[in-house]
């Protein structure tokens, strides 16, 4: 039976310090293709990843700039990511991309795109949105890390993975507040939001495909359940 899907696609897998990683917008386009074959749709929020976080850094240093202002420059990364995902898929595609999750019309296209809202809203938080207002349970955040960890396991080599985790666990992890750039699994706002709407999120690694097929398949995956 054809489902609709909320996939809040991690910035940091469309574009990499080398730039943007090809292989993955390639094998993301065909796959996604491959799934609306099957009568599938989807809304697909796009991170800014090194994007946003290269221009906020930039604008600090440049001046004083206000948090509101740092948003915005991240917000128009997030939508420069998108719109290229949306001009790769073409006419699966719809015309626009979604600024405004609050304001979403009843869209044929079998591919939303959407990027950032307004300041102090990421774009996990826009993904919870939409799953929200179209009645879907579960967004699925795609990142380049198999799992959620308890601490940065980049810093701390005690770091372990969560593979089930209730939302006051991970909330205590992730904290409760927002900032221009934060870089955390899912952020403190759009977990907030979850938890309060009862929204599952999972979260997996975006490079890996066929574990997403499974996930969307409801089979057996890797990554973490926060529910």
């Amino acid at each position: 039976m054809p489902k609709t899907f909320v996939l809040s696609v991690g910035g940091s897998l469309l574009v990499t310090k080398e730039g943007v990683n090809l292989k993955f917008l390639r094998a993301f386009h065909s796959f996604v293709s491959a799934q609306v074959k099957k009568g599938n749709k989807f809304y697909l929020v796009v991170g800014g990843g090194i994007t946003a976080r290269n221009y906020i850094k930039a604008a600090l240093a440049a001046a004083p700039v206000k948090a509101a202002d740092r948003d915005w420059v991240g917000i128009r990364a997030t939508r420069l990511n998108a719109q290229l995902l949306q001009v790769v898929f073409g006419s699966l595609a719809y015309k626009d991309i979604i600024t405004n999750p609050y304001k979403l019309i009843k869209i044929k296209a079998p591919v939303i795109f959407s990027g950032g809202y307004k300041p102090g809203c990421s774009t996990d938080h826009v993904a919870v949105l939409i799953a929200k207002h179209n009645k879907i349970d579960t967004v699925i955040n795609l990142s380049n890390i198999d799992y959620a960890y308890d601490k940065d396991p980049c810093h701390h080599s005690d770091a372990k993975k969560l593979v089930n985790v209730s939302w006051p666990t991970f909330r205590k992890i992730v904290g409760s507040r927002w900032q221009p750039g934060l870089n955390v699994p899912f952020d403190p706002v759009a977990s907030r939001e979850a938890a309060k709407y009862k929204i599952k999120v999972i979260i997996l690694n975006g490079q890996k495909l066929k574990n997403l097929s499974d996930c969307l398949e409801g089979q057996s995956f890797k990554g973490t359940t926060i529910n």
